[in-house]
């Protein structure tokens, strides 16, 4: 693990359960992006949802321009990204929320799902970093 950087990971996750829990608390409404996402594509569900997703690209992007050295390179075709990212869409309408909405406000709700949810979230990683690792593969 030689990019595990502790004290970047636990500045993230604790901006990532306060501005959780503020929605939470300001709007009632859970800080999932695939339930976000589904009600901003369906008609009348709120300019709200728009805002947030608008939030989320150009928060990446002015990172990207102030301290371009935190934004992780990504590597591979763009056909397999696409495949990749529809995947995971996939898992996330199947299971009924994206690893977000689970794992962070779900969990911390203690949301039966949600626990079993993310269970099955860490359980698919752990078991892919192991076949990754054992093919050779990177």
């Amino acid at each position: 693990m030689h990019n595990f950087t502790p004290l970047s990971a636990l500045a993230g996750g604790g901006l990532l359960g306060l501005a959780s829990a503020l929605m939470l608390v300001g709007t009632g409404r859970l800080a999932g992006i695939s339930g976000i996402l589904d009600g901003a594509l369906s008609a009348g569900r709120g300019a709200w949802r728009w805002a947030f997703l608008v939030g989320l690209i150009a928060g990446g992007l002015a990172i990207a321009q102030v301290a371009p050295a935190l934004v992780p390179t990504v590597q591979g075709s763009p056909v397999r990204l696409a495949v990749a990212g529809l995947l995971v869409g996939l898992g996330a309408r199947v299971s009924g929320g994206c690893t977000s909405g689970h794992g962070i406000c779900g969990v911390s709700r203690w949301s039966t799902r949600s626990i079993i949810a993310t269970a099955v979230f860490m359980a698919a990683g752990f078991v892919t970093v192991a076949l990754v690792g054992a093919l050779g593969a990177s």
